[in-house]
């Protein structure tokens, strides 16, 4: 290490101080966690329900990613639903697929080794950025700013795989429609380091992002600076779309921002139990997708998204339920702040 060092510090030509830094892998920790903690108990769990697949590092590796991104994306998604701002998620999404193509098509121009999820998270930070500035200023019209920038980013992908005659065509279809067999322990590093960054800055900004998300009117006269708290969720939705799109796949990540999340505020009684709700609906959607896929031998992110769909069926029939039975109507009574004005009062009302 000093050797490499000491190298670095003689001026290495660029690709050489590349190719140092490729030595120290940053993803180790990751790794051990997948052999002895993670996997570990996947393999005690595998032969107490008999299931080998549960055994394979490839399907613990996609259990891992699964249960990360059923983390994620309802804690960001939560705040953009009841911001009414849900089709951002899926803006972000389409040109986040830009971004991939973007570095896929670098590479294969210039012979060079971009990221491609690197490209994708430049591509969908600055597009978030973009979007947040086109809604503050397109008012009423903000779903229609939305829908420019979704339809503008899926265009500049399509039309830069085709000016390689198709040739990076291949290598896009594991971000479109997602992969089980492409997660990577970089992947599942990644996600793990998005978890850990989105639930830590989300924490941290809980009560400010409340009252920008339920009353903005009122945060801007408790002298909260509203504009930066409205980017940074964006940011973060673009960080949980990139990091996720890997194994949910571009045309459906978006989902798990918004479908579990809809579930939840059905059956919830306040903003906190709406997010976590929401997480154990993700959960179960992403483990039972996972499985699903690999038993049936179908997509991963399809799978996943359609478990989902299926826990807020559930919700919706319960929501019924509770209108036409009086003891389950009563039960749902007793709860405080099942009502809309109670929903809101954590955090005002909606400006």
């Amino acid at each position: 290490m000093r050797h490499t060092l000491h190298r670095l510090g003689e001026s290495l030509p660029f690709e050489d101080a590349i190719a140092s830094l490729h030595t120290v892998n940053i993803f180790a920790p990751i790794e051990w966690f997948l052999d002895h903690i993670f996997g570990a108990g996947m393999d005690v769990l595998a032969d107490l329900l008999g299931t080998p697949m549960l055994e394979y590092p490839y399907m613990q590796r996609a259990y891992l990613a699964a249960l990360c991104i059923a983390l994620i994306g309802p804690v960001v998604g939560t705040f953009l639903v009841h911001r009414e701002m849900a089709m951002i998620s899926d803006t972000l999404a389409h040109t986040a697929f830009a971004g991939v193509a973007v570095g896929l098509f670098l590479n294969s121009a210039f012979s060079l080794t971009l990221s491609p999820l690197f490209t994708a998270f430049v591509v969908a930070v600055v597009t978030a950025l973009l979007v947040e500035l086109l809604v503050e200023h397109a008012g009423a019209y903000s779903d229609t700013s939305l829908a420019i920038v979704l339809t503008g980013g899926f265009a500049v992908g399509s039309i830069l795989i085709t000016a390689t005659d198709g040739g990076i065509a291949v290598g896009i279809d594991a971000y479109l429609f997602g992969s089980l067999a492409t997660v990577s322990t970089e992947n599942v590093g990644i996600l793990v380091l998005m978890s850990v960054l989105v639930g830590s800055l989300v924490t941290l900004a809980y009560r400010p992002l409340l009252y920008v998300t339920f009353d903005a009117t009122a945060a801007r006269a408790a002298r909260l600076n509203v504009r930066l708290y409205k980017r940074l969720m964006v940011v973060l939705t673009a960080l949980v779309v990139v990091s996720a799109m890997q194994i949910i796949g571009v045309i459906l990540v978006a989902a798990m921002l918004v479908v579990p999340v809809a579930a939840a505020a059905q059956v919830a009684g306040s903003f906190k139990q709406s997010i976590l709700l929401a997480i154990l609906a993700a959960e179960f959607a992403a483990i039972a997708g996972v499985t699903l896929s690999y038993v049936y031998g179908i997509a991963a992110g399809g799978s996943i998204v359609v478990a989902a769909i299926a826990v807020y069926v559930v919700a919706l029939g319960f929501q019924g339920l509770a209108h036409r039975l009086p003891a389950v109507r009563r039960l749902r009574n007793q709860r405080p702040g099942q009502t809309r004005e109670g929903l809101e009062a954590d955090g005002g009302e909606r400006e």
